[in-house]
């Protein structure tokens, strides 16, 4: 499946300029955070004008929005989609752990997820964008619990187990894992991040 943020994707030049400024935005969103995109960096970082990079938004507002749609179906379109391809299960579980941990060191975001910085500047204030990032966040949980409990009924999970905490240690694990690669660049930090998913998958084992 094509990404909203390739220009090959869109039929007129307007809208291949417009996924070009999402695309960037994204890129910038990860260094720097999400409120510090300016649309006057972005238009005198790509050669437009102003009013012209404006006018394809209309607000700052739509701009951040937009950047996070994109940004969830990059999530989606590399993690999600792979995974969901292995049989159901342990395996889907082991690949989307994979997947994701490749994610978050991946050069395709040279600032880390951008929900992640998102979660830090939005999460004492209101509006669409915070609602967006706390929708990333509960669609990733019930994503995760989901897999568990589709274990569960493949048989290769205990009955009894608990996959809302499940679903809350293995998030937390890989939290952790972009902690400790990115910001304070521990090599150790894969391993640990391994041995911690290893711990949970035996508690859950049949």
């Amino acid at each position: 499946m094509q990404s909203s943020a390739e220009p090959g994707a869109f039929s007129t030049k307007g809208e291949a300029t417009r996924a070009r400024i999402i695309q960037r935005a994204l890129e910038l969103a990860g260094n720097i955070g999400l409120e510090s995109v300016s649309i006057g960096d972005l238009a005198q970082d790509l050669g437009l004008s102003k009013s012209g990079l404006f006018a394809h938004f209309r607000s700052k507002e739509r701009l951040l929005l937009d950047v996070l749609e994109v940004a969830a179906e990059h999530f989606a379109a590399r993690i999600f989609r792979p995974a969901v391809k292995k049989p159901r299960g342990e395996a889907r579980l082991v690949a989307l752990f994979e997947l994701w941990l490749k994610q978050i060191y991946s050069r395709e975001l040279p600032g880390g997820c951008v929900f992640m910085a998102g979660a830090f500047e939005w999460d004492d204030r209101e509006g669409p964008v915070r609602e967006r990032v706390v929708g990333h966040f509960k669609a990733l949980h019930q994503t995760l619990a989901g897999a568990a409990r589709i274990s569960i009924d493949e048989k290769q999970f205990r009955a009894d187990l608990d996959v809302d905490q499940f679903a809350n240690e293995l998030h937390a694990v890989l939290l952790k894992y972009h902690l400790e690669a990115r910001l304070l660049r521990n090599r150790r930090a894969l391993p640990h991040a391994r041995r911690a998913f290893q711990r949970l998958l035996a508690d859950a084992r049949v």
